[in-house]
């Protein structure tokens, strides 16, 4: 093919084909917007910028989970589907940077709402088009009204609840995030959409579970950077580190491989319906663990010196993210292997139990017992499931 007409085509994925660095680097603009999130919850400090916060983390999931599809179909990082990611990033990027403001406008300059929405449109409908383009023919139609359908009463319920504001704004945007993945569901019945490549698929979600429990480690550094190092900050941090290091730890030691093993032994129609359920739906609820838990670690090293109890909101963000977190993992084990979890099914409930106990005690005696509840569930977890002899031997 001569390099123009290159350019201007869209090189199809193959079964092996794996994550390309295009796709990384699109995926640090959805990081930085994680990161918005937990500000904003940690400003509001109460149940309404949780709301606030968990309905943009929904829209950014459904944007950045159909980037997912779309690299999935045609290489992200050739012909002119480099460039769509590229536009998509960009608007992303200004989706994050208006993240603050999304619900409350700051006096002067544009206003940041109608910015919020019009740049989260363009990444939206710039998908639908090239989505459609690259599906296959007897689908390219399918495709394109599927996702048209999804987003314009998405899009329209945005716009409404940017202009309206107040009560309005939270109550439109939640409609409008909810919305979209119950139109998609319900308009892909009966369709068999492809998974080009489930080495791709399955590494392109684990590496935004890897990116998103990377915000954990931004809110150590976040948490106490301002403050002078003493002995409570340092065993703060180890607290800390050991809770994200349960986090990968939930995902990625041999429980990733497991589902994608397991999605490889599916026929095509059962593979991509197992793909949608577990990876585009269920997989939400296990970044949305991360976020939480993140702000609770930020918020628990701040205060990380203090006597006084941790209350009852940061306690909720810290053990409330472990249990929502670990859930979420069940979940996903049942969809793509048929296990059930059961000892994470008791460590759920158990990190949810412990949140009064949390809200009691000092925050650094709060980082500990949540760090220590996952590590003990993580053990029992992993001498329930030992290592298969197919494991052992790849």
């Amino acid at each position: 093919m001569k390099p123009g007409r290159a350019r201007l085509s869209a090189v199809p994925t193959h079964e092996g084909d794996r994550v390309t660095t295009l796709e990384l680097f699109f995926d640090l603009a959805f990081v930085f917007a994680f990161t918005q999130l937990s500000r904003l919850m940690a400003f509001e400090h109460s149940l309404l910028g949780v709301v606030q916060a968990v309905t943009i983390l929904a829209l950014l999931w459904w944007c950045w989970n159909s980037y997912g599809w779309l690299a999935n179909l045609a290489h992200a990082d050739r012909g002119w589907v480099r460039s769509v990611m590229l536009i998509a990033m960009a608007s992303m990027v200004v989706v994050g940077v208006t993240v603050l403001e999304a619900y409350r406008d700051e006096s002067g300059g544009l206003f940041a709402p109608l910015v919020f929405v019009g740049a989260y449109l363009c990444a939206r409908i710039v998908h639908a088009v090239a989505f459609a383009a690259v599906s296959p023919p007897a689908l390219r139609r399918r495709a394109f009204w599927t996702t048209a359908l999804a987003v314009l009463p998405s899009g329209a319920l945005l716009v409404a609840g940017a202009v309206l504001g107040g009560g309005w704004q939270i109550a439109l945007w939640l409609a409008s995030a909810m919305i979209e993945p119950v139109i998609t569901q319900r308009l892909s019945v009966g369709v068999d959409w492809h998974v080009a490549s489930t080495a791709h698929f399955t590494e392109r979600h684990g590496l935004i579970v890897i990116l998103a429990i990377g915000e954990s480690i931004i809110a150590i550094g976040t948490g106490v950077a301002e403050e002078p190092m003493s002995l409570p900050i340092l065993l703060g941090i180890g607290s800390s580190l050991v809770l994200a290091a349960g986090l990968w730890w939930a995902y990625f030691h041999r429980f990733a491989g497991q589902a994608e093993r397991a999605l490889l032994r599916l026929p095509g129609a059962a593979r991509g319906r197992t793909a949608r359920d577990a990876y585009t739906y269920l997989s939400l609820p296990i970044v949305s663990g991360i976020v939480f838990t993140a702000l609770g670690i930020e918020e628990a090293l701040a205060h990380v010196g203090s006597d006084e109890p941790l209350g009852w909101f940061d306690a909720a963000a810290l053990g409330g993210g472990v249990a929502w977190y670990v859930a979420a993992t069940v979940l996903f084990a049942w969809r793509t292997t048929g296990q059930t979890r059961w000892v994470r099914v008791a460590g759920s409930i158990t990190a949810a139990c412990a949140i009064p106990l949390l809200a009691r005690v000092t925050p650094l005696t709060a980082l500990s017992i949540s760090a220590g509840l996952l590590v003990l569930m993580l053990a029992a977890d992993t001498n329930a499931f030992p290592r298969t002899k197919k494991e052992e031997q790849s």
